[in-house]
């Protein structure tokens, strides 16, 4: 069973830095791609961005390009979400999930989700 557990969130105040992780359970992580999703109230989850397997391509939301860089370290089994010059409209609860096929960007093509990590941006 796969278990994913985000940490990293908090508050920050705008043009701030924070660095989310996805820690990952079981043996076959490296053959993943894995992405952050997010989720303000009342609001949809939406991509923010993605890695393939090897962390060779990468894809972001156009509202975080500039700003934010998903990485992973296959060896620690995990994904980092480098989150700079953050606005307040960047407030939501952000989920990694792992990859089980279809589109990248889509939600419903990511099959297992970790319990999500707060990100407050204050203005």
């Amino acid at each position: 069973q796969v278990q994913l557990v985000e940490s990293g969130g908090g508050l920050v105040q705008a043009g701030g830095s924070l660095r989310l992780s996805c820690a990952a359970s079981g043996r076959t992580f490296s053959n993943y791609a894995m992405g952050w999703f997010r989720q303000a109230p009342g609001s949809e989850r939406e991509f923010v961005a993605t890695i393939t397997n090897d962390g060779g391509i990468t894809y972001y939301a156009d509202f975080v390009k500039g700003r934010f860089t998903i990485s992973r370290d296959n060896g620690k089994k995990t994904v980092y979400l480098q989150m700079n010059s953050l606005k307040p409209e960047d407030t939501a609860v952000y989920y990694c999930g792992r990859f089980a096929g279809g589109s990248l960007f889509a939600q419903y093509s990511y099959d297992y989700w970790g319990q999500g990590t707060q990100v407050t941006v204050s203005s």
